[in-house]
């Protein structure tokens, strides 16, 4: 006897056989002979005492089927098939027009959810439609109910939840030196150790390249420095080898050889081992300048996730103050601002710079003059970003200036700004360590829904009601999807499993990763502070101190919770300043079909990116960051302060520093600057108009218009989603 009846969103309900009657009435009624009530509740009564104790709604629809052929009524049966055949396109025809949006290459919000993807190569397209078909799995077998409510109601999104059935894991920092010191095997085929510097910069982009096919988020060097100093010794060595054999004698001596910098200079003059020493020298810096440049373009050209997406992949640098690192971090500048290619500005890595007093950000620092060249880089290239170390947030009270190892408690950024530090499991470190999953709250929603209360300490108070509902919900959610990650084997992930991610060393091939992931972050995001503090308040956090008040007591409270959930649950939850790409007009759609236009609030078809100052609001980049900077200690899960600059910022490279100030000043952890910048893709011409159409040079209307989207660049805005593209052409110049 038929009990229980699992529907096809994997919900479990009580049998009713009123609903197979209902069914098989209106094949009945659409034939000649029309109804037969004795045979209706005839079937019912035979499926439901035949049946097993829990059925599917499709098995129940199969004994519906075998009854009727029974039956003398065999047209009903007809009927009743060409129905379940009909529901049945009708469930896949929202699948098939996303598939046809995809084979035509259209340009719309669906092929557009991520600008680094290309979707019209048929990697894309594979891809894509992998992605769209795996999401109704996800909401049907994966989520609770809950969260499947909260989705569908507008509350939350799950980030990356095509990726939810693969168990794969976010980001991580890559540890290098293990990987560099000892190889790897990534499943198919090993790598060596390295022992030139040529060798490590290939083997740093293969690492990031393996592990980016293994994860569905950003890879990160977090000391790119100190990692490959080593090599530039090593190739030092080979090149006083050289020499030695065209000399004919024994110059080990050199090899030894202390001295402050690998800066190349003229030979003319030097003799004896002093001119042998700086041939040395000279040969070295070229090497490592070459490994640079090879780094930097492979890191644009080597594909991942079946060969449509370069690595979205980042690399932290700037406190290695020993010759050798400075080396690496001169001559990646170097290779920086001279361009990939013809002079391409290059797209990744997103590079970094750690800004820390006392090493590289004041004269007199070991690294200032290394620094000064960052920002002019930066001018050109809109990269290094800079993360701030003096931040009270990012100090270690291990680091100490004579540890070789030191860059083990330097906090470390992914480019687009997840951040990863404090670990109540382990190490505190960013090293060998990242985000497991996040998603990401809709406060807008939840404020407009509060807006009918006239009151205003009764709206308010209201909302923080709605805000605690939401943020268990996404714990428990977060929670549930830790659960299923932890299930995964250690063969799952080769690379990451192995050599990577804290711990891993001590896992076999069929182990479960559980023992060892609980050091990431499970991340709880947010969109919206400025919209929802207009629905709350009527005005956003820039504008009014009233509302910045609120806003810090929002996000304070959002802070607060995600500790509470870390104790209750036993993980790492923080609390992110949510990137929104893809996102930024998914929830505001939404919003508006159930609300209508609201101004300030909906009136836009996107939502303003996590705590930012709205980009259309006119101020100085000293007001935005006070406003902004309070909110980088509460979002420690990552967090970005930008500012867009006038002019062209190339002749200008001390308009960065001043914005780098700007974060020293006010505490702030992670910042980047946005400006102008046109190439013309035929000749090469550069400049920083607002509006450049064609060429002056030779008349080209191929311009490439490089842009930051999210924390990192696209030199195309035809892969850009229309929210995005809004935002972009509403963005103010800060002055």
């Amino acid at each position: 006897m038929i009990q229980t009846v699992v529907k096809r969103d994997g919900r479990i309900v009580g049998y009713n056989e009123e609903k197979i009657k209902a069914a098989v009435r209106r094949a009945m009624l659409t034939t000649d002979l029309g109804e037969d009530e004795a045979l209706l509740q005839r079937i019912a009564d035979h499926i439901g005492m035949r049946g097993d104790e829990q059925m599917t709604v499709e098995q129940i629809q199969d004994l519906v089927e075998l009854e009727l052929m029974k039956s003398s009524r065999k047209e009903v049966a007809k009927r009743y098939i060409a129905y379940r055949d009909q529901r049945s396109i009708a469930r896949r025809a929202k699948t098939r027009d996303i598939f046809l949006e995809i084979i035509e290459a259209k340009s719309n919000d669906i092929t557009r959810e991520n600008a680094n993807m290309n979707t019209d190569s048929p990697a894309g397209m594979m891809m894509k439609f992998a992605s769209e078909t795996t999401k109704p799995f996800v909401d049907d077998y994966l989520l609770s109910q809950e969260a499947r409510d909260a989705v569908r109601a507008g509350y939350l999104h799950i980030h990356d939840k095509d990726y939810y059935p693969t168990k794969s894991l976010t980001c991580v920092q890559h540890p290098m030196d293990r990987i560099l010191t000892y190889g790897f095997s990534a499943g198919h085929g090993e790598s060596r150790p390295a022992k030139r510097i040529e060798t490590a910069s290939i083997i740093s982009c293969i690492s990031m390249e393996t592990a980016q096919n293994e994860m569905h988020g950003g890879q990160a060097i977090p000391a790119f420095d100190f990692y490959l100093a080593p090599f530039v010794r090593s190739s030092f060595k080979e090149e006083v080898d050289k020499i030695a054999t065209l000399e004919g004698r024994n110059l080990d001596h050199l090899k030894e050889a202390e001295f402050d910098d690998y800066t190349a200079k003229p030979l003319d003059g030097l003799t004896g081992d002093g001119r042998l020493l700086q041939h040395a020298i000279n040969q070295t810096a070229g090497r490592v300048h070459q490994a640079m440049e090879a780094f930097i373009h492979n890191m644009n050209t080597i594909h991942s996730r079946g060969g449509n997406q370069v690595v979205f992949s980042s690399i932290n640098y700037g406190t290695d103050t020993s010759a050798e690192g400075r080396c690496i971090i001169r001559e990646l500048l170097k290779s920086t601002y001279e361009g990939v290619g013809n002079g391409a500005t290059a797209i990744f890595p997103i590079q970094i710079w750690k800004k820390k007093r006392g090493v590289n950000y004041l004269p007199g620092d070991r690294n200032y003059d290394l620094y000064r060249l960052a920002c002019k880089v930066t001018a050109r290239r809109f990269f290094p970003n800079f993360v701030n170390l003096d931040a009270t947030y990012n100090r270690h009270e291990k680091w100490n200036p004579d540890d070789p190892k030191r860059y083990l408690y330097e906090v470390a950024t992914m480019g687009c700004r997840t951040r990863v530090f404090e670990n109540r499991y382990g190490e505190k470190t960013s090293v060998g360590r990242g985000n497991l999953s996040f998603s990401t709250l809709n406060i807008v929603r939840m404020a407009i829904e509060c807006m009918g209360i006239n009151e205003q300490e009764e709206r308010i108070t209201r909302f923080f009601a709605k805000l605690d509902e939401c943020l268990e919900i996404v714990a428990r959610q977060l929670c549930d999807r830790y659960n299923f990650q932890k299930t995964a084997l250690a063969k799952q992930f080769p690379l990451l499993m192995s050599r990577l991610w804290n711990g891993s060393e001590t896992l076999r091939p069929d182990d479960r990763i559980e023992s060892v992931i609980n050091q990431g972050t499970l991340g709880i995001g947010f969109i919206g502070l400025a919209e929802c503090l207009v629905a709350l308040t009527g005005k956003h956090h820039g504008e009014s101190a009233e509302s910045q008040t609120l806003g810090l007591r929002i996000v304070s409270h959002m802070r607060s919770r995600a500790n509470e959930f870390s104790e209750r649950y036993g993980h790492n939850f923080s609390v992110l300043a949510t990137p929104a790409e893809g996102l930024s007009g998914k929830f505001t759609a939404k919003d508006r079909k159930s609300f209508g236009v609201i101004p300030g609030i909906t009136d836009k078809i996107y939502y303003t990116n996590s705590n930012h100052v709205p980009v259309y609001y006119k101020c100085s980049p000293a007001h935005k960051a006070k406003v902004e900077a309070p909110y980088h200690e509460l979002t420690r899960g990552g967090h970005i302060f930008y500012v867009e600059i006038d002019g062209d910022a190339t002749h200008n490279p001390e308009a960065i520093s001043q914005i780098v100030d700007l974060m020293d000043k006010n505490n702030m952890g992670y910042c980047s600057v946005n400006h102008n910048r046109n190439r013309c893709m035929n000749c090469g011409y550069e400049d920083a108009q607002a509006e450049l159409k064609e060429c002056p040079e030779c008349g080209s209307s191929y311009i490439d218009r490089l842009q930051r989207i999210t924390g990192y660049l696209v030199g195309t805005t035809d892969r850009w989603n229309n929210a995005k593209l809004a935002e972009l052409n509403d963005r103010v110049v800060h002055k």
